[in-house]
């Protein structure tokens, strides 16, 4: 028998002070049986960052041919392809091919290696990466619940997230923007 998805449920009331963009969102998330919170809260971040072209989470790691989120138009013309983790160059390099802006976000301890591996190749493709600090992600799933309420206040690299069960700050860094975006 297969193991089935954990639902979460998010309402978050969203100040990207970068942008002037303040919003609420409400997000479904089935958290697949092989993925990890930091990996979960890593697509809600993405999605908040993104928040202004109103990304879709997709079936993720339930369908390989899929992004993580996605924005799309009517036509079903994907725009904006969105990946979560340390996806290879060939997977990156098709991502382009389907979408006209393709970002990564990056979440773990692991993630300057690979980037330190790849980063020749990656040079190549017009992709935004960013990488998340672990630990905070970390910090941010120590605060998980099945349904919560959060406060996210984006400035500067900066995430300032407040949850009834506490408090984090989440980081991160560009490492590459060869889409010449800000």
């Amino acid at each position: 028998m297969a193991l089935k998805p954990t639902i979460y449920k998010f309402r978050i009331h969203l100040s990207d002070l970068n942008i002037d963009h303040y919003d609420s969102l409400s997000l479904t998330i089935a958290q697949h049986p092989s993925e990890n919170p930091e990996r979960m809260l890593t697509r809600v971040l993405a999605a908040c960052l993104l928040a202004q072209k109103q990304p879709e989470m997709t079936k993720g790691l339930s369908e390989i041919d899929e992004p993580d989120l996605w924005v799309r138009t009517l036509d079903q013309q994907i725009t904006l392809w969105v990946e979560v983790g340390e996806p290879t160059f060939d997977r990156l390099k098709k991502a382009c091919r389907s979408a006209k802006q393709v970002d990564v976000f990056s979440f773990n301890s692991k993630s300057d290696t690979w980037f330190g591996q790849s980063q020749g190749k990656f040079s190549q493709l017009p992709v935004k990466i960013t990488q998340f600090n672990a630990r905070d992600i970390e910090a941010f799933s120590a605060l998980l619940t099945r349904t919560m309420d959060l406060s996210v206040t984006i400035t500067g690299e900066t995430a300032f997230i407040n949850t009834e069960s506490g408090d984090c700050e989440v980081h991160w860094q560009v490492l590459q923007d060869t889409q010449g975006q800000a």
